[in-house]
């Protein structure tokens, strides 16, 4: 039997504790980092904050959470470091108490890129615990891991609804008691990952694998996927940071109202990111970047000229469609550029997210001078860029 890692197999079989665990602290980080942009209409109001400024603190957040990701992957493949973990997620505690205090718009953003380091430290190397855990079945493994980010990422509309639109933006102090939950179980992980490290050091080398296709194929290849990463993750930023605003403006509904359409599309998402890995497993990645990219654009198409009844229908398969490319694409480039497992995975974790931030800062701008249903109107047509996908190799024919 063939082997894609670099070393010889250590687990044999799917570690499924490991899995839910990081999937789990997946979810409580992400529900922390989903408190941003559901607390928007709250300090929009509250501040007098322009979109511009709107955008502005995303983009600090998210290029906070970009910048750092691939030096952390990098360095990690080199020396793991297994508590990086629950040491992330203290810089994430501090932003998060640091952020319920903040009275004034540049304190908010300093605020924001203390989560946004904590979320720069997590995502490489919790993506490299996956993979050791995966037993072989890497895209069930990040399906796995990116299923509890996307579904904390669909609570914070709801903690808005409930708790910060009632209580105020100080309530956000009290989530710091996630941010501890999730250090206690990083440090569980981190236990885990050290003896990992320590049996893996008693082994022997047995195959190093380089990659299949010449130097300039995979960079080409890497530009596409980084093409589709920025297609998702600007359309995405136009509706997490901006769909509330939409609802609002185009159909005076209220806010807590905005909040639950907005958590139907994130929990969609949620909903729909298990599928991309396991079936990438079955079928080819290749396949499932296709469907989830492209297969997107007929409903992303119709949503700027639904009413509301139809707008709840769409943001359904536009959430579950779309959730299900990330996984596929991230294993689809560590496959294309085996044994840097780490620098892959901070390279498209932090490129995702630095793509969301400028896209809601550019976003930002659009809908302070065109206005918002007209940003919502130019973002229907992103997803068409998957039609890109078709230039990319088809690493499974390359496979014994």
């Amino acid at each position: 039997m063939s082997e894609n890692n670099s070393v010889s197999p250590l687990i044999e079989k799917t570690v499924f504790p490991i899995l839910f665990a990081l999937s789990f602290s997946h979810l409580l980080n992400d529900t922390i980092q989903s408190l941003i942009p559901a607390i928007y209409p709250v300090i929009k109001t509250s501040y007098r904050l322009s979109f511009s400024q709107i955008g502005l603190i995303t983009l600090t957040f998210q290029m906070a959470a970009s910048l750092l990701q691939p030096f952390v992957g990098l360095y990690t493949d080199k020396k793991p470091q297994p508590y990086s973990l629950a040491v992330g997620m203290g810089f994430t505690l501090i932003g998060l108490i640091t952020l319920s205090q903040s009275a004034h718009f540049y304190n908010m953003l300093i605020s924001v890129a203390f989560i946004g380091i904590g979320s720069s430290i997590f995502h490489p190397e919790a993506s490299r615990m996956a993979h050791a855990a995966s037993g072989g079945k890497r895209g069930l493994a990040q399906s796995v891991f990116q299923l509890g980010g996307n579904a904390g990422s669909s609570f914070g509309p709801l903690l808005a609804a409930w708790i910060i639109v009632p209580y105020g933006q100080f309530s956000v102090i009290w989530f710091s008691a996630i941010a501890l939950l999730a250090i206690v179980i990083l440090s569980y992980v981190g236990n885990w990952y050290k003896g990992f490290m320590i049996a893996r050091s008693k082994k022997v080398v047995i195959q190093t694998e380089v990659s299949r296709f010449s130097r300039n194929k995979v960079i080409f290849s890497v530009a596409i996927l980084l093409l589709l990463i920025f297609s998702k993750y600007f359309y995405m930023a136009s509706l997490t940071n901006y769909f509330t605003f939409y609802l609002i403006n185009k159909f005076q509904v209220s806010v807590q109202t905005s909040q639950i359409y907005l958590f139907m599309f994130l929990f969609s998402v949620a909903a729909g990111t298990l599928l991309g890995g396991p079936i990438g497993d079955k079928v080819g990645r290749k396949y499932v970047i296709w469907a989830s990219i492209l297969g997107t654009a007929p409903f992303a198409l119709l949503l700027p000229h639904a009413n509301l009844f139809w707008i709840g229908v769409l943001i359904v398969p536009i959430g579950m469609i779309l959730a299900s490319a990330f996984s596929a694409i991230l294993v689809y480039a560590q496959e294309l550029i085996p044994g840097k497992v780490g620098l892959v995975a901070g390279l498209f974790f932090g490129f995702a997210f630095g793509m969301g931030g400028i896209g809601s800062a550019l976003l930002g701008k659009l809908a302070d001078s065109k206005g918002i249903a007209y940003v919502f109107s130019i973002c229907a047509f992103l997803p068409l860029i998957g039609l890109l996908t078709g230039f990319l190799p088809n690493i499974e024919t390359k496979k014994k």
